[in-house]
């Protein structure tokens, strides 16, 4: 089902037949270099399941993020609930390697931040980075976004500090 559409990019709900299109970016260690490790077969059918759970729960996930211009998937985008000191939704976005640098990361989160204001209502969306990846905090800061705080997430056995990165719904007034 296509949730969003922009200039260049479909953002659609993934299915099961996503599987072998998620296996080039969870199973990338460049691609997922910020969770410090690469995932296995069943982790990926985790990841893929969360996101099919998501869709009925919450209304919304990580869609995957296919190119118009050859109906390919090149990676995903969308919204989560996540903690960040309280509960907070997250633009969150991963892309394949071979698609960095080109504009697609921020192409879709700017339709995702869009899609929390004005369909859900959201008066305010976060991005929970990393502090290794410059990357995505650069896409978080062209969203509009800035840093509101440093969590220490554990992940894997290893203590990751990440930053919160948000940005409010302008509201007419």
């Amino acid at each position: 089902m296509k949730i969003l559409e922009t200039p260049r990019l479909i953002l659609r709900e993934m299915t099961l037949d996503d599987d072998t299109d998620l296996c080039k970016m969870l199973q990338d260690p460049e691609v997922m270099y910020a969770y410090a490790h690469s995932f296995s077969d069943e982790e990926v059918r985790t990841w893929l399941n969360n996101q099919l759970r998501r869709y009925n729960e919450d209304g919304f996930g990580l869609w995957a993020v296919v190119l118009k211009e050859t109906n390919e998937m090149i990676g995903q985008c969308g919204l989560t609930r996540q903690e960040f000191f309280e509960p907070v939704v997250e633009v969150g976005y991963l892309f394949q390697k071979q698609y960095w640098h080109q504009g697609y990361a921020i192409e879709a989160a700017e339709a995702c931040k869009h899609y929390a204001f004005e369909q859900l209502a959201l008066n305010e969306v976060w991005s929970i980075i990393r502090d290794t990846n410059y990357a995505s905090m650069n896409v978080a800061i062209r969203n509009g976004m800035l840093v509101r705080g440093r969590k220490i997430k554990h992940y894997y056995g290893l203590d990751m500090p990440h930053y919160g990165f948000s940005v409010k719904r302008e509201v007419d007034l």
